[in-house]
């Protein structure tokens, strides 16, 4: 599948931008484009600001959307830890080979399509309840080849 956003840099600064602002349409903020803000700051700012932009980023774009960070709705901490934990392992198994836009192509070339990877490690109740969704919980399904 082909994203927009990543046809080159322009693009991609463009799609930031409009995340950062809360401008990018709602439609457009897709798992595929989820994955490639936070690869895009995972290679771009140390480890802590990197998953602190991720999470003041997700938190400030619901918010401009319309919607709201309850404890059921908007922003979801387990599954943000998780997606930054695989693809930081990714990114460690690929290397740096290429550029920062070459990474989160590579990123969103490997999990763009698969956006319920998770139920892999969580079961339904963990994933929907608040505690997961406002502090980070270990996978509860063991799977050898992710170690969180």
């Amino acid at each position: 599948m082909t994203y927009d956003f990543l046809e080159g840099e322009q693009a991609f600064a463009e799609f930031l931008d409009g995340f950062e602002r809360g401008t990018l349409p709602k439609a457009a903020f897709t798992h595929a484009a989820h994955l490639a803000m936070a690869t895009w700051y995972l290679v771009t700012f140390p480890d802590g600001t990197a998953i602190d932009r991720v999470r003041t980023g997700i938190r400030h774009y619901n918010v401009c959307v319309g919607g709201a960070n309850t404890e059921d709705s908007g922003y979801h901490e387990t599954l943000t830890v998780f997606w930054i934990k695989t693809i930081e392992r990714f990114l460690e198994e690929i290397g740096a080979a290429g550029g920062k836009l070459d990474q989160v192509r590579r990123v969103v070339e490997e999990f763009g399509g698969r956006r319920d990877l998770f139920k892999r490690y969580y079961g339904f109740d963990v994933v929907a309840s608040r505690e997961a969704r406002a502090r980070w919980v270990p996978p509860d399904r063991m799977v050898s080849n992710i170690i969180f």
